[in-house]
């Protein structure tokens, strides 16, 4: 999309603002964006963080007085009979076993993709290159469902070590990494006095560096370097395949694309060996209790579902219409980052992972409250199905006026994520959980 030269800086604290918006009533029930609030001006329209606190707020008063314990996405939903009784040791143990079984199959074609990319900087031509953009994109696939693994300090995001802010941070300033339409010599790329060498240690230590949009590695820094700056109203960015071959900077950019996806990759890997069933010391740790663990598969969902894709990433940008909110906008691959979390989220819940299944949470809520579990697995493929069928690009969905189609399909996957969120908090509490949702 093609915007005004501008400063930065300035569009990040418009979009600060955007969160800061004026007191408003809103519905503790739904902490919804109504269809109402969209027909407003940006600045007059609920903010999306305070909706996803008050849908928080909703699941700490729903649970708060619940005693705590002791101590491929689509597939069909109906009945199936476990092999072995659903309680809180076999959910979690199911729930390992798939945690790792999904953490390898994203490895996998993340190692796919890296042979893409050597084959592309070894030959640098527009059909390696679009090889190269399709690995991308399948390697995203398998890992957008493995966030429904986040949000409770498990190791993809320990609040000491965890590596996910250098393997998914967003959104990003681009001109952080390299050129763009307003500065031909931004970026790390042409900073040869600032980054004399571009090594893993260098990158790391510049990620999200005097701010939190200065990202410069993981998969969106991999996306920005293979297809540039967006600058389309309606299709992705179009990064000529010169700036791998002849460029003055060509080497420096090469050199750059091959150390954050092999940084990516060890991330990754980092992350699934704590999972192992041979010595992963998360593991161990995860399944020494098991009561906490399913406390934190329903975190992890809920999360996921409530505060960050309804709301950071949909809603906000729906509020601002800004292409830069928009989580893969190099790409346009946004729509599917949203159909992956979805599957992500009843992956866990149905406990149908990559090659694994067992005793899953609908199990156990089938048992305590066999209604709630029915609506609870409606109200998901629902959702999915709506975010499966998206009618145009996310860009052209949050720019699109009210009432059309396009901004109709986007308020009303949004709105279905807003209403799981309180069916979510409703199985904890028939499960005797205490958790909330807040991120």
């Amino acid at each position: 999309m093609t915007e005004e030269p501008r400063d930065r800086a300035h569009r990040v604290r418009a979009r600060e603002l955007a969160l800061l918006a004026h007191p408003y009533k809103v519905s503790l029930m739904k902490g919804s964006l109504t269809r109402k609030d969209l027909m407003l001006e940006p600045s007059q329209r609920p903010s999306p963080r305070a909706r996803a606190a008050a849908a928080a707020v909703l699941a700490a008063l729903l649970l708060g007085a619940c005693g705590g314990s002791d101590d491929d996405g689509t597939a069909s939903s109906t009945d199936s009979t476990p092999a072995q009784e659903a309680d809180a040791t076999t959910v979690a143990t199911t729930y390992a076993d798939g945690v790792l079984a999904a953490y390898d199959a994203s490895i996998e074609s993340a190692t796919a993709m890296q042979g893409s990319i050597e084959a592309f900087l070894e030959d640098p031509t527009d059909e390696s290159l679009a090889a190269a953009r399709e690995a991308w994109v399948a390697a995203r696939d398998d890992y957008g469902p493995t966030e429904a693994f986040r949000f409770y300090n498990s190791p993809i995001d320990d609040a000491d070590d965890g590596p996910e802010g250098q393997i998914n941070a967003w959104p990003m300033d681009e001109a952080y990494v390299d050129y763009v339409e307003e500065d031909s010599d931004a970026g790390i790329v042409s900073d040869t006095e600032g980054f004399p060498e571009i090594s893993a240690e260098s990158l790391r230590e510049a990620n999200e560096e005097g701010g939190e949009t200065n990202v410069s590695t993981g998969w969106h820094a991999i996306e920005f370097l293979l297809w540039g700056q967006d600058l389309s109203d309606d299709g992705p960015g179009d990064r000529p395949v010169r700036d791998y071959a002849d460029d003055a900077m060509a080497d420096r950019r090469a050199t750059y694309l091959t150390v954050t996806t092999q940084q990516l990759l060890e991330d990754l890997t980092g992350v699934r060996d704590e999972w192992a069933t041979d010595g992963g010391e998360y593991r161990a740790l995860f399944l020494s209790d098991p009561d906490q663990a399913l406390e934190n598969i329903i975190r992890g969902i809920g999360a996921l579902n409530t505060g960050e894709l309804a709301g950071e990433r949909i809603a906000v940008a729906l509020e601002t219409g800004d292409q830069e909110d928009e989580h893969s906008c190099f790409s346009d691959n946004t729509n599917a980052d949203v159909v992956n979390n979805i599957k992500g989220v009843r992956m866990v819940y149905m406990a149908e992972f990559p090659g694994v299944t067992g005793p899953s949470l609908d199990d156990l809520l089938t048992e305590a409250n066999p209604e709630l579990a029915e609506a609870l697995r409606t109200r998901i493929d629902a959702t999915l199905a709506e975010a499966q069928t998206f009618p145009a690009t996310f860009e052209t969905m949050i720019a699109a006026e009210a009432d059309t189609p396009e901004n109709e399909a986007l308020v009303s996957v949004l709105t279905s994520l807003e209403d799981l969120g309180p069916q979510l908090a409703d199985a904890a509490q028939a499960l005797e959980v205490t958790v909330n949702f807040e991120l």
